[in-house]
């Protein structure tokens, strides 16, 4: 079966079945109907695409730009234009003028969610609660322009980056992405399965990474919930927003209640959870 994926871990695990399905776990390999699956390791992470064979001429550049924007805007990276930046070494007119873009987008989602999102997390520029989204959601709009995977017709993609999902048409005609949500507390299972077509789907939380997103009020690793799924229909939005209710805890879901065209489902470190009105629409059988 194509077109499944997981989110809320850091390396896909591929094929979610519906129903009564089986479970291959073709990984780096030809997909069947004329489809292939490429995994790379770029940004620290791991980026999965599953996509028509018609679009593989564009994967090439897609890859090429995905390691620019890692060397761009790593923060591990002492070279890169944004820890340059954050140090004070570069003006912004200096960096690449994606880098004015991203921080652009990042002050849209810190005045929506009153400061909870910040690109600046303990007094250090850090973009990463955006860029990662960004990026995923950009290389699947250079797939879609490529013109060999318009989204109808089966012929859709999904742009996977450590778990956070694009997913444009369908995979197959009729049939739509099934990403599996992790279950933060329960190793191997799932906490829930969204269906859809054109959806994006990210997470935040604490089952890999450990306590990493900083509370901006307390200046504390957040600690309410253990995971935030956000599904919508952009990967940008909805990973900045999962990292901002990430922070909130207790007060995330009347936030993402306010939020247009987004949904949220959280769950607490004693396995508590919790979902937005909307979100049973994007649910699956498991």
């Amino acid at each position: 079966m194509t077109g499944v994926s997981v989110t809320g871990v850091s390396v896909t695990t591929p094929d979610v079945p519906g129903p009564g399905g089986t479970s291959p776990a073709a990984t780096g390999i030809g997909r069947p109907g004329g489809r292939l699956r490429h995994v790379e390791h770029v940004m620290g992470t791991v980026f999965s695409f599953d996509l028509p064979a018609a679009a593989a001429p564009a994967l090439p550049g897609v890859l090429s730009w995905l390691h620019w924007a890692d060397a761009t805007f790593s923060t591990y990276r002492g070279d890169s234009d944004a820890s340059r930046f954050g140090r004070g070494e570069l003006t912004l007119a200096q960096c690449a003028p994606e880098l004015a873009e991203v921080i652009g987008q990042c002050a849209v989602i810190r005045d929506l969610s009153d400061g909870y999102f910040t690109d600046w997390p303990g007094g250090r520029f850090d973009p990463s609660g955006l860029v990662k989204g960004w990026a995923i959601e950009r290389a699947a709009g250079m797939l879609s322009g490529s013109g060999g995977s318009g989204g109808t017709g089966g012929t859709g993609h999904s742009v996977n980056g450590a778990g956070d999902l694009q997913c444009t048409g369908e995979p197959e005609p009729g049939r739509p992405w099934r990403v599996g949500v992790a279950h933060p507390l329960r190793p191997a299972a799932l906490a829930a399965v969204i269906a859809g077509r054109d959806i994006a789907v990210a997470t935040s939380g604490t089952a890999e990474r450990g306590a990493h997103i900083i509370n901006p009020r307390t200046g504390r690793p957040a600690a309410e919930l253990a995971s935030v799924t956000v599904v919508g229909p952009r990967v940008t939005r909805a990973d900045a927003y999962a990292t901002a209710a990430f922070a909130m805890g207790g007060t995330a879901r009347d936030w993402v209640e306010s939020l247009d065209g987004y949904e949220a489902l959280g769950i607490a470190p004693d396995g508590a959870s919790w979902q937005t009105s909307g979100f049973g629409a994007y649910t699956a059988p498991r």
